[in-house]
């Protein structure tokens, strides 16, 4: 025993060290970013971003994306959409970009991330507050879905990023047992991504951070919907690059329309898409031709299944988090309630009182628990999936209320709404609202449940709650989806090991975790001698040119001495492999002797 305890001192004196220098914060250098032309109080009516398009590049294309707050209409400014040719230029410059990052190291990947996590935390005003005007969220829902996301993300890079990015070393198998076998993990070169308009933020550095770090370069289509916030989030980006003297283009973001995003497919070497099915299929199409990689991010119809045994309070507020986070515009928002008969009337009762609570305006005019909708008419759709769920017996039995909006922005919102007594042949239970809508049904049974919850078209995520844990896990695990939460709706996308996405008409492919960060990677095996010189692969003289007359003995021999199911069988095997050889080393030496 006396001789363990000098160990044990080194190995807590060891612990005591690490954790006292993860208190000493590592030297991380601040950045300046320009916000003199977007701050609220520079604002005018008619431009409050002007335009400076970057050195060297004049946009060729009259076209312009025309930039407004969707909570007020105010006029934000406008960004030009760029014609192919010059989507091309900015790859081929991006591209050669790529080839220095490439070869940097991971120290300087990990201080890009510091710097970038350093501004995020020292200005999340101004980042919620550029979202919030640019989509019509509130602060806390940017905070919420922007800022915690993204800096879940750099700080398990930091952790552990280096980690799954270095060779993993694999088992060679019984055959190659002189050998070492490994899987190496480089760069792909630019990585594409078109992403959509709901969390302009986070929608640009999931991507970016990922390829960046993996030794990427990227080129981001913004969508037109949310550009403004997206060129000044490019701004933050392009500072902290500098600080770590990347190369100029390694990150590039691209405004445009349609035209715009078909060029940036066709010649980068992966592209990721956030945004809808119909899209995502067009992608698919024109990825085809040059056999581009894709990962498609195509939203959901999440349910939410409650049990009877649950805390019905506790729950009901989940509830309502998981379907009016942005204002119900979130790819992995609840979208389907199922309750148990049980307990759906007292959960109703709750999720009535809180949502009638709820008070929806311009949210940087007023004190409002939830924002307007970003897209133009989106509202309009909303309310034709309410009517078609009215007049197939659905009950609205709860409604927000809206603060004081202005005439021009009034179809910019839609209040918070709970409907009763639907069921799935209505429209608001097949097809993704993207709105702040809370359809409620009735269950009897957990096998009820499962076919309802699978009784969709989309497979992006679930969330089920009950005081028995395993009864919770087996439904989910009936499911047909990509992520799912346990008494929880949601939390496996701030699980940033995870990996992110769906099945059916959600999309295939991950982002996120380690299973996103090696997809931005080419996967190359590799197998070498495990004691070179010494032990080379030699081809046994059966099966050499020309092959002898018992070269199938050998090989069946062989196979079975390695892979025989019985030890009896492989010894037997392996003796008659022995002999093999023995006979052709006599035959060998009585040539030589002749």
């Amino acid at each position: 025993m006396a001789f363990w305890w000098p160990l044990i001192v080194l190995a807590l004196a060891y612990a005591i060290c690490r954790f006292l220098l993860m208190l000493i914060p590592p030297n991380v250098p601040s950045i300046d970013v320009d916000t003199s032309d977007i701050s609220e109080g520079n604002q005018t009516q008619e431009n409050s971003f002007i335009y400076i398009p970057p050195r060297g590049r004049t946009p060729q294309s009259d076209k312009k994306v025309q930039c407004y707050e969707p909570a007020t209409m105010k006029y934000l400014g406008y960004f030009p959409a760029l014609s192919p040719d010059e989507v091309k230029e900015r790859i081929t410059q991006a591209k050669k970009a790529q080839k220095i990052w490439g070869k940097s190291s991971f120290k300087q990947r990990r201080q890009f991330l510091r710097i970038l996590l350093k501004y995020i935390i020292e200005h999340q005003e101004l980042i919620c507050e550029v979202s919030s005007r640019d989509t019509g969220k509130t602060m806390v829902d940017a905070s919420f879905g922007e800022i915690m996301t993204t800096c879940e993300k750099i700080t398990w890079l930091l952790a552990e990023g280096e980690k799954w990015l270095k060779p993993e070393y694999r088992s060679s198998g019984w055959s190659t047992l002189h050998k070492k076998a490994k899987v190496e993990f480089h760069p792909l070169g630019v990585i594409g991504a078109i992403v959509s308009w709901n969390y302009p933020f986070h929608n640009i550095f999931n991507p970016m951070l990922a390829a960046v770090f993996s030794g990427n370069s990227v080129v981001i289509k913004v969508s037109e919907n949310a550009s403004w916030s997206g060129c000044f989030y490019f701004r933050i980006i392009q500072a902290a690059l500098a600080a770590v003297g990347a190369p100029e283009n390694l990150v590039d973001v691209i405004t445009g329309f349609a035209e715009t995003g078909e060029a940036l497919v066709s010649a980068v070497d992966k592209i990721i898409f956030v945004g809808s099915p119909g899209v995502g299929k067009m992608i698919m199409r024109n990825a085809s031709s040059t056999l581009t990689p894709v990962t498609l991010e195509l939203g959901g119809k999440d349910a939410f299944i409650v049990c009877e045994d649950v805390d019905v309070h506790h729950v009901a507020q989940v509830a309502v988090r998981a379907a009016l986070q942005s204002s119900g515009q979130n790819c992995a928002g609840a979208e389907r309630f199922y309750v148990h008969k049980d307990v759906y009337s007292s959960f109703v009762s709750e999720v009535t009182r809180i949502v009638k609570s709820v008070s929806a305006g311009p949210p940087l005019a007023g004190r409002y628990d939830m924002g307007g909708i970003c897209l133009q008419d989106h509202s309009e759709k909303l309310q034709n999936l309410v009517n078609d769920a009215l007049d197939k017996g659905g009950e609205i039995v709860a409604r927000g209320s809206f603060g004081h909006l202005g005439e021009d922005a009034v179809d910019q919102f839609f209040p918070p709404t709970v409907i009763v007594n639907v069921n799935h042949t209505m429209k608001l239970m097949q097809e993704e609202t993207f709105g702040p809508i809370m359809p409620i049904m009735k269950f009897s049974t957990d096998e009820e449940v499962i076919r309802l919850a699978n009784d969709s078209r989309y497979g992006l995520g679930c969330g089920v709650f009950s005081r028995n844990q395993h009864r919770a896990r087996e439904i989910c695990s009936q499911i047909h989806c990509g992520v799912a939460a346990i008494n929880d709706f949601a939390t496996s996308y701030m699980c940033q090991s995870l990996p992110f996405g769906g099945v059916k008409d959600s999309g295939f492919g991950r982002f996120a975790g380690v299973e996103g960060l090696r997809a931005c990677c080419l996967i190359k095996s590799v197998v070498e001698d495990r004691w070179w010189p010494y032990v080379k692969t030699v081809i046994p003289k059966q099966i050499q040119y020309p092959i002898a007359e018992n070269g199938f003995d050998f090989q069946e021999s062989l196979v079975e001495a390695l892979y025989g199911l019985s030890i009896w069988d492989r010894l037997r095997a392996l003796t008659n492999v022995l002999k093999i050889l023995s006979e052709e080393n006599s035959s060998s030496s009585s040539r030589r002797n002749d």
